[in-house]
């Protein structure tokens, strides 16, 4: 049957194996625990059958590996990148959110005299940042999933990009922002609105 012997960027292409003479490589399929054992055996007997012949060896998965080098170089780097733009982001919206809570100080004080409960008053404050990323994500969707299938188009083999994908992005980044935001909200409206108007 045929088989990659290539990087899945390229296709399958034709391949002949022949004998001719000596090989250059021999290729072992084994079971085995003591791997280290395994190659010290196989370096013996290779001494005694071609003496004159270094002996050098490797695992197949680890070259098939190397074919994958820059994806993984680049899936790690991205993976740092991805955590640090997730912990500004969440430290922008704590700032800001923060920053509007003491604004409206006196108006959750009044808003809790007057009978709202700590949710209402959560869900006031981290509406209008929800609907900001809610709004951000239908902008960066577009061209997210130009670049990501420009970048698949370089493969022979690869995924199709469906709904679902920006679909749980975008929950998981509306979920990140709810919590970051309601951690300050919630703050502000388990204060007590005694202290809040007393400085009026």
């Amino acid at each position: 049957k045929d088989f990659h012997y290539n990087s899945l960027r390229d296709k399958i292409g034709p391949l002949a194996i022949f004998p001719n003479g000596f090989p250059s490589y021999i290729s072992l399929r084994f079971e085995a625990r003591d791997i280290a054992g395994l190659v010290k055996q196989l370096e013996q007997n290779w001494k005694s059958l071609a003496a004159g012949q270094p002996f050098s060896w490797n695992f197949l998965d680890e070259k098939f590996a190397l074919l994958y080098n820059n994806e993984n170089r680049v899936a790690r780097i991205t993976d740092i990148f991805t955590i640090i733009a997730i912990l500004i982001a969440c430290m922008g919206l704590l700032g800001l959110v923060t920053f509007i809570a003491e604004q409206r100080t006196k108006e959750i004080g009044i808003r809790k005299l007057l009978g709202a409960s700590v949710f209402s008053i959560t869900q006031l404050l981290a509406r209008n940042f929800v609907l900001l990323v809610g709004i951000s994500l239908f902008a960066a969707f577009p061209v997210a999933g130009y670049l990501m299938q420009r970048w698949l188009n370089d493969f022979a083999y690869r995924i199709k990009m469906e709904w679902w994908m920006f679909a749980v992005v975008g929950a998981a980044a509306l979920l990140v922002a709810l919590l970051t935001v309601s951690f300050r909200a919630v703050k502000s409206a388990m204060a007590n609105p005694v202290k809040s108007l007393r400085t009026e």
